[in-house]
């Protein structure tokens, strides 16, 4: 390890604020989204706004990374500003909408799982059925 060597990938390297607005619906959420964002690396100080729902990450980080980890815990994460929401939008690709199928449709048998009774609990389920 001491002969290792830090290169950093670009000269012009600074940290970044990233702002996001995160619906947090108590202080229990405010803990486990600084606890996600701790094992970010380059990450250097992470601040949690519980009255204005906002959260802002201090550190030399990719802001889209940083929103996708966020993402992973509160999915209605977005930006604070409002550009930024609309770059991410129009560079993610729009996913496909699910079909709609009829809900009368019976299940495929490949989907329905059937659950067999062990030799003992059919013993208990023919032992008590006989008794009268």
């Amino acid at each position: 390890m001491a002969d290792m060597q830090i290169v950093v990938a670009c000269k012009n390297v600074e940290a970044q604020y990233v702002e996001m607005m995160v619906p947090l619906y108590s202080y229990g959420c405010e803990k486990k989204i600084k606890k996600t964002l701790s094992h970010l690396k380059g990450i250097y100080s992470v601040q949690v706004d519980y009255n204005q729902q906002k959260v802002t990450v201090w550190g030399i980080c990719n802001k889209y990374n940083v929103l996708a980890t966020i993402r992973s815990k509160r999915k209605e994460a977005r930006f604070w500003n409002s550009d930024d929401n609309i770059a991410l939008e129009e560079s993610s690709p729009q996913s496909p909408l699910p079909s709609d199928r009829s809900r009368d449709s019976k299940p495929s048998l490949a989907l329905t799982r059937v659950r067999s009774l062990t030799l003992k609990a059919w013993k208990k389920v023919f032992t008590r059925s006989y008794s009268f």
